[in-house]
């Protein structure tokens, strides 16, 4: 596996593919089994992959969560290397932003509006900027994103077609734990209890999920859904939301003919986490 520290170091690699298929699969680090598996499918679907690991500075609009980012990045490397990772790029902020930490202006029309968009003011900035930057450098032919964080899968083909990108989105499920909790770097922060807890965060979607054609009305699934989550001790509701699938609006009425999701955002202790599943 190529560690590619430099921009010059990236461009003499990719002379060497002599037009192979490139993915390229964009993380922070602190990798784990869901990061890996959209290693895996960028391994399965292309000739040559790419992964980077940069903890991006101008996606965090909390600063606290920028400093406890947990850096795992000798046992990333090995994960990485174990899988047959063709190549892996270790960028500075002076290589992405050599004009100073600051995102780009973008449109994402009503996908920005609400959920992530709304609490997390200027995070979608930040990560499409980076993206962005990546694109540019890396030129590849598909890029795969998880679906975990399914708003910023939607931004990011949102600003594909908008900017005429020529790289192809590849949308990967969400890896759980055994217990249900979606994989996530987080996750390492959470106390044993909390991640007990955590778990319930699955299951509550899941059953409401499951149980969606019983309820009255929206409100009535959301307000299910909070108050058993908020009755778990670690646990306390940020935000539930029904959406469609496309465009991310929140859709007024139960209907199993269209493609909805069920969203949560759920402080657990001191960590947020985040998680969707397909309604109908």
């Amino acid at each position: 596996m190529r560690r590619i520290s430099s921009l010059a170091e990236l461009d003499l690699w990719k002379g060497l593919l002599h037009g192979d298929t490139l993915g390229f699969v964009p993380t922070m680090g602190a990798l784990h089994e869901g990061h890996l598996s959209l290693v895996n499918m960028s391994l399965e679907r292309g000739d040559k992959t790419l992964v980077s690991i940069y903890v991006n500075p101008t996606q965090f609009n909390n600063p606290e969560d920028l400093v406890k980012y947990p850096n795992t990045l000798e046992k990333d490397l090995e994960m990485l290397e174990a899988m047959g990772c063709d190549a892996v790029f270790l960028p500075t902020a002076e290589m992405l932003y050599p004009e100073g930490l600051k995102s780009r202006a973008f449109s994402f029309g009503f996908l920005g509006f609400h959920m992530e968009g709304a609490r997390r003011p200027g995070h979608f900035e930040g990560m499409a900027t980076v993206v962005t930057k990546f694109f540019e450098l890396i030129q590849p032919d598909f890029a795969i994103f998880g679906e975990k964080d399914y708003q910023q899968l939607c931004i990011i083909r949102r600003v594909v077609v908008e900017e005429n990108w020529p790289v192809k989105i590849v949308p990967c499920p969400i890896v759980r734990e055994e217990d249900g909790l979606a994989m996530s770097s987080r996750n390492l922060r959470l106390s044993e209890v909390e991640r007990a807890e955590a778990a319930s965060i699955y299951a509550v979607l899941s059953e409401a999920c499951k149980e969606a054609e019983s309820f009255d009305s929206v409100a009535e699934l959301k307000s299910y859904c909070v108050e058993a989550l908020n009755a778990i001790p670690s646990l306390s509701v940020e935000y539930i939301e029904c959406c469609d699938e496309k465009e991310l609006q929140p859709v007024r009425e139960l209907d199993p003919e269209s493609p909805t999701r069920l969203f949560a955002a759920v402080q657990c202790g001191n960590v947020r986490l985040i998680d969707n599943l397909p309604l109908f």
